[in-house]
């Protein structure tokens, strides 16, 4: 089974997402191909990584990740492809993959990298503007097939890598910051489960502030409190989050990425 993940800031009007899938089919035809997202803001990388984090553990071995976040399409910037663990990342090197890299550091899987600096492997004419359809889909589709990572290109040791922020410790807890808002108006920082620790055994006495709000204590789920209360909780993913039960916690606090993010711990 060969699976293809697409990642882009792309949107669906125009064909584009199409025309990748079709030149992949062309290329390997047994390809099943999933769309993680093409929604994310127009040429920001910062997003694309976060949801490649977020996805691409609950995919299997072997799984090509392609994304196309790429506002550097046809500058200096190198195309790459690379060996994150048991996966495969296809895309701009452009700190797309900074999380997930940091994640399989953590655990210790195998990385490789090679620089997509080998013509023969791509549409026969590639366009300064489309890579992802000339360059990035014929590589993913090429893993798919099984061509190894090492004769798409030359070996590198130095993908880029976003200066991304970390929470802080503080006297009182942690200050960290939004660093997403997703379809609901859900607003996720960078406080993680295993910032809170043990303090996660007295949830009640947790505390929350961002913008004009505090949210005291924490919930499990959006349900234990009543339509249009802020709640803060543990995402799905392990991010601290707060939420408007059945409402938009963005659009309430005119919140905003970058805007900072406090625990205060009992």
């Amino acid at each position: 089974m060969s699976i293809v993940s697409l990642m882009t800031d792309f949107g669906l009007k125009d064909g584009n997402v199409g025309v990748m899938k079709g030149v992949i089919w062309g290329i390997c035809p047994e390809a099943q191909i999933a769309d993680l997202s093409h929604l994310i803001a127009p040429q920001n990388i910062r997003e694309a990584a976060l949801i490649l984090l977020r996805s691409a553990p609950y995919f299997p071995d072997g799984t090509v990740h392609m994304v196309v976040v790429d506002p550097g399409v046809g500058t200096a910037r190198r195309p790459m492809a690379a060996r994150l663990g048991a996966q495969y990342y296809v895309g701009p090197d452009n700190g797309t993959i900074t999380m997930l890299l940091e994640r399989v550091e953590q655990e210790g899987w195998k990385t490789e990298f090679v620089h997509l600096d080998k013509p023969e492997c791509w549409l026969p004419d590639v366009n300064h503007v489309f890579h992802g359809r000339d360059i990035f889909a014929p590589v993913a589709a090429h893993l798919a097939r099984g061509v190894p990572l090492c004769e798409l290109g030359a070996p590198i040791t130095d993908p880029l890598r976003l200066d991304l922020p970390k929470p802080e410790r503080t006297p009182d807890g942690w200050l960290g910051e939004v660093i997403h808002i997703d379809h609901f108006g859900n607003l996720a920082s960078n406080i993680r489960i295993e910032h809170l620790g043990e303090s996660l055994d007295n949830k009640a006495h947790i505390s929350v502030k961002l913008r004009d709000a505090e949210m005291r204590g924490l919930v499990n789920t959006f349900g234990e409190r009543p339509a249009g209360e802020l709640v803060a909780l543990l995402g799905s993913t392990g991010n601290l989050i707060v939420s408007l039960v059945n409402g938009s916690a963005a659009a309430r606090l005119n919140a905003k990425v970058g805007d900072p993010f406090e625990a205060i711990l009992p």
